[in-house]
């Protein structure tokens, strides 16, 4: 890809993933460039208050927090800061309700976080002990991955949470190079603590995260899952395969 022009507008990075993709700290990496201003889920507060779902601080989120996704998608595709070239979007696939237009996906450069469905599903039971695959975001990051594709008539960057753990400066150096934009070391460390982007669902998802000031070591999960998401898990290995296929590496 050719270098961004960081002198025009910022490069509006919207990285797509479903939940426990250790997209919190890669969030925390991105925003520890220099460089770069982040969002933390801006859908949220729609995809609550669309879908009553049932989830902690509900009320709060949708209370305090945008949603018309109208809106939302004003900000990221026109928001800037000064100073900062890239905008950098944490973005969950199963809030993209099929109500949103997808005519601004041209507007952002759309990126993809996945990770291997037993580990994934494995930390989401810890938070959520009943999910469906709707839930997971395979579903909704397989659409948009296609897409996407279809729209710019190539694969977008894929990452695997595996590969980022394994060896971040390898990973996030070839996700900086398929972006246009130089790889900075301060992506591999970070204050620990809570931050002021952090949405306010925070207290409940990010706890774990809080703790770190980077990458953790890959640890494999062997836990085994309930009988009954053997079928869900199947579901999910699918898309995880197809996208696999495209990772950087």
């Amino acid at each position: 890809m050719m270098p961004h022009n960081c002198e025009a507008t910022p490069l509006r990075i919207a990285m797509w993933c479903g939940p426990r993709n250790i997209s919190t700290a890669l969030m925390r990496a991105w925003e520890n460039r220099p460089d770069t201003f982040v969002v933390d889920e801006p859908l949220y507060a729609y995809y609550l208050h669309a879908t009553g779902a049932d989830h902690p601080l509900r009320e709060e989120i949708i209370a305090r927090c945008e949603t018309d996704w109208r809106r939302v998608v004003q900000s990221l595709t026109h928001d800037t800061r000064p100073g900062k070239s890239i905008y950098y979007q944490k973005q969950m696939t199963h809030h993209f309700l099929p109500q949103i237009e997808r005519g601004w996906l041209a507007d952002v450069t759309n990126c993809f976080l996945i990770r291997e469905p037993r580990e994934m599903l494995v930390s989401y039971l810890k938070k959520m002990p009943t999910p469906t695959f709707a839930d997971t975001g395979y579903p909704q990051l397989q659409d948009l991955f296609r897409h996407v594709r279809q729209m710019t008539d190539k694969a977008p960057p894929v990452i695997d949470a595996r590969d980022v753990l394994t060896d971040p400066r390898r990973t996030l150096g070839l996700l900086c190079a398929a972006l246009g934009v130089p790889f900075h070391d301060a992506m591999l460390s970070w204050p620990p603590g809570a931050r002021d982007s952090d949405g306010l669902w925070a207290a409940h998802w990010y706890p774990e995260v809080e703790q770190t000031t980077g990458f953790g070591p890959y640890q494999p999960h062997d836990t085994p899952l309930p009988r009954e998401l053997d079928c869900l898990y199947e579901q999910c290995r699918e898309v995880y395969a197809e996208l696999y296929n495209h990772r950087l590496r």
